[in-house]
């Protein structure tokens, strides 16, 4: 572990399958973890020889930070409290449910004088982390069209994901990394437009299902995201295609080859072949401590609060096109659903 985050004691929050990626990113980094949660902190704890808090409030008082890895409408209420126990906060994605409750945490934390990171993991994969820097490098020219997708097995069989007031469906669920990276990769997004198969009836969600968002940038760029919660067994597979004037940058986790760009003749010369995450560290190790250096006065990362509070922000506005059936308008689009 580096001497940055030296005698680090960090209070997780939730004990899901999520937790297990981030515990054994902790400990690579040397870390003593605190565990908290409601159910099966004990069996995480001896799992990987964690110490569990008795209460959150005792987890909160002990912790330098915190990282909240638990059920999505639980995120708000978890980070207010932490905040005003004055703690940092790292919190899975998304942030919380709707935008404005990822502002008022964003608020508080301001207030406070705390820092709130949101776990969007997907920044920190090689092959995205790659086509960032291609294109803001400018490699490929300007960005014309860029495609998205990531497909899984629906989780939406059982407990809290089929009702999408608790979880936002497969789109704040699952597309939430994918409308992150289009926004992060091509700039503000100015209009979305969104469709789903089967739809949404009275609040619950079809156990398997897909939805498509089209995604308008300032640039003029289009984005295209698709996310598929699959059947019983699906493989997770993830990707994208992003093309701009002189070139084009393609990634398939299925593929096993890894990023590539194709450069057209007198673009820029660049690797052509960057390894797979498979071939490197785990993309939470990196995110966790990037996020725990920042947290400790080192550089900003990659990803801020505000970068959560869009993206979730991009997730209601497709919720609402899927609704109306129309293209929302960003630079009117009002989420507390006051808008005309």
């Amino acid at each position: 572990m580096s001497q940055q985050l030296a005698d680090l004691t960090v209070g997780l929050i939730g004990a899901g399958n999520i937790s297990h990626l981030h515990v054994s990113a902790w400990k690579a980094l040397g870390a003593r973890v605190l565990v908290y949660s409601e159910e099966g902190a004990d069996e995480l704890a001896g799992q990987y020889g964690l110490e569990v808090a008795a209460s959150l409030h005792a987890c909160l008082a002990e912790a330098e930070f915190v990282d909240i890895v638990t059920p999505s409408p639980t995120h708000k209420e978890i980070a207010l409290a932490a905040i005003k126990a004055g703690r940092n906060v790292i919190c899975e994605k998304p942030l919380t449910l709707t935008a404005a409750d990822s502002h008022e945490v964003i608020a508080a934390a301001a207030s406070a004088g705390v820092k709130v990171y949101p776990a969007h993991v997907v920044r920190f994969f090689p092959a995205y982390s790659a086509a960032y820097d291609a294109v803001h490098a400018g490699r490929i020219g300007d960005v014309a069209v860029a495609r998205f997708y990531r497909q899984a097995s629906s989780p939406a069989g059982k407990g809290w994901y089929q009702d999408v007031a608790r979880s936002g469906g497969v789109i704040m669920d699952l597309m939430v990394h994918d409308l992150d990276q289009a926004r992060w990769l091509c700039g503000d997004v100015t209009s979305v437009y969104a469709v789903q198969n089967p739809p949404t009836v009275d609040g619950i969600s079809p156990v398997n299902v897909a939805a498509h968002v089209t995604l308008t940038h300032a640039t003029g760029a289009i984005s295209h995201c698709r996310a598929t919660w699959g059947a019983t067994g699906t493989t997770f597979q993830s990707g994208f295609t992003v093309a701009g004037s002189t070139g084009v940058l393609k990634y398939a986790s299925d593929a096993d080859l890894g990023y590539t760009e194709e450069l057209q003749a007198g673009a820029a010369v660049g690797d052509l072949l960057i390894p797979a995450s498979t071939l490197g560290e785990s993309p939470y190790l990196t995110q966790l401590r990037e996020l725990a250096v920042a947290l400790r006065g080192g550089p900003e990362p990659r990803v801020l609060a505000a970068d959560g509070a869009s993206a979730v922000y991009l997730a209601e506005a497709a919720r609402e096109s899927m609704a109306t059936g129309r293209a929302i308008d960003m630079t009117t689009f009002d989420p507390t659903g006051e808008h005309a």
